[in-house]
């Protein structure tokens, strides 16, 4: 059947479609309607579907115990693409029969988009490759009135044409990376929750709808465990590009849910404070178990008018990072917290340090960091004084003399190049 031309917004929305919202005959007629209708007000729409239900881990499991555990990873990528290749041919089925013309795409397809490496089970796509691919076989269908369905978390590798899997947050990385080649000005996530929460409602109750989030903020989240979009996903969301988690029970794409701007930066090495800074330590009994110590201290930090660029502690010891200071009465009121506390022995203040901060999208995968952070400096005799990391960040305290030196190390050895002059 032919789609009914209309006159309407013309706009590019990329749908994706989590396995819980596929999880029967009924959900994915719910789906396939709420594609259907925005197609008839004129969007032009790419979906993306995921496995249905648990269709995945039951395949996994099927996979390894028919196999004692011993199959290989690319075997193992061909029988997980199963989910999500089923799924594309029923949802393609279910859009034909709501009068919607559509064309699932597989990835033996020879227009098959999305490429990758062959680094199977957990494959990065090839951006460059993909792009082209997308706008030479996707917006042609999309200027027709046709709805591609792609399925996502799956891949073919470029040399050999094996077929891959994307792992952790795939089918969001295929919807953000097909949102960025079709011009696209938003992705709709269609799930089984309303939108992000102030917390997981199965842990805590009374807790908050988010209406509108940060992309560094969530972020944030994924490294404390909440699950909604993975950060390897994130990577590939375009500035330009909002993203709109919703619930599948309304049927509707058009349904206020949490919306997501923003995106995350390259992988950055620079100077997080442009002056000296001091790192003032605390060493006792059992710091960190006080329920008082540590807010004192950071109080008198406070009171002082200092700011905290950071803290850490281990059992017997408690570090703050701040803007440094030559006020002897400021670091007076600060011992005082020695004097008042018998489980606090001393206090030392370390000051003219530079704060370096390593951050950015590609840095949790960067295998081994912390080392290749430290390594250099510690080879060319550049003292740390300080290392943690928060949020796909590095922070490093080095000598204030040594910052320029210590930037350009750690560029090198995570392989960046220097800004031109």
């Amino acid at each position: 059947m032919k789609t009914k031309k209309h006159s309407k917004n013309n706009k590019r929305l990329i749908v994706k479609f989590g396995g819980a919202s596929l999880s029967s005959g009924e959900l994915i007629l719910k789906a396939a309607k709420a594609v259907a209708d925005a197609v008839r007000k004129g969007s032009k729409v790419v979906a993306v579907v995921s496995a249905t239900g648990k269709s995945t881990d039951n395949l996994i499991e099927l996979a390894k115990g028919a196999s004692g555990g011993k199959i290989s990873t690319h075997e193992l990528d061909d029988v997980l693409s199963m989910g999500e290749r089923a799924s594309a041919r029923i949802f393609a089925a279910a859009l034909n029969a709501q009068g919607i013309q559509s064309r699932y795409f597989d990835p033996t397809d020879t227009e098959w988009p999305i490429i990758t490496n062959e680094n199977f089970t957990n494959a990065d796509p090839l951006l460059e490759e993909c792009d082209r691919r997308i706008r030479l076989q996707i917006v042609p269908l999309l200027n027709k009135g046709v709805v591609p369905v792609i399925p996502g978390f799956i891949g073919r590798s470029l040399k050999a044409g094996r077929i891959t899997t994307i792992g952790r947050g795939g089918s969001d990385a295929t919807a953000f990376i097909l949102a960025k080649a079709v011009g696209a000005k938003e992705v709709v996530l269609v799930t089984d929750v309303q939108g992000i929460m102030s917390a997981d409602p199965k842990l805590v109750k009374n807790t908050r709808f988010i209406d509108k989030i940060n992309v560094d903020k969530l972020v944030g989240l994924a490294d404390a465990g909440t699950k909604f979009i993975h950060r390897r996903a994130l990577k590939h969301k375009a500035n330009s590009i909002d993203v709109r988690i919703v619930s599948h029970t309304s049927g509707r794409l058009n349904v206020q849910g949490t919306l997501i701007k923003g995106s995350l930066p390259e992988l950055e090495v620079e100077l997080a404070e442009q002056k000296p800074v001091m790192l003032v330590t605390f060493v006792g009994e059992g710091l960190a178990e006080s329920p008082i110590i540590i807010p004192e201290i950071a109080k008198k930090i406070r009171s002082c008018k200092i700011p905290i660029l950071g803290m850490t502690a281990n059992h017997d010891s408690v570090i703050f990072y701040s803007h440094s200071t030559e006020d002897k009465k400021k670091l007076e009121r600060l011992h005082s917290v020695v004097l008042r506390h018998k489980e606090t022995l001393a206090m030392a203040v370390k000051r003219n340090l530079a704060f370096i901060k390593v951050k950015g999208v590609g840095l949790e995968e960067t295998p081994g960091i912390i080392g290749r952070v430290s390594a250099p400096l510690h080879k060319n005799n550049i003292n740390i004084f300080g290392i943690f990391t928060i949020t796909s960040s590095v922070m490093v305290f080095v000598d204030w003399e040594d910052r320029n030196n210590a930037i350009k190390l750690i560029k090198e050895s995570l392989g960046m190049r220097e800004s031109p002059c």
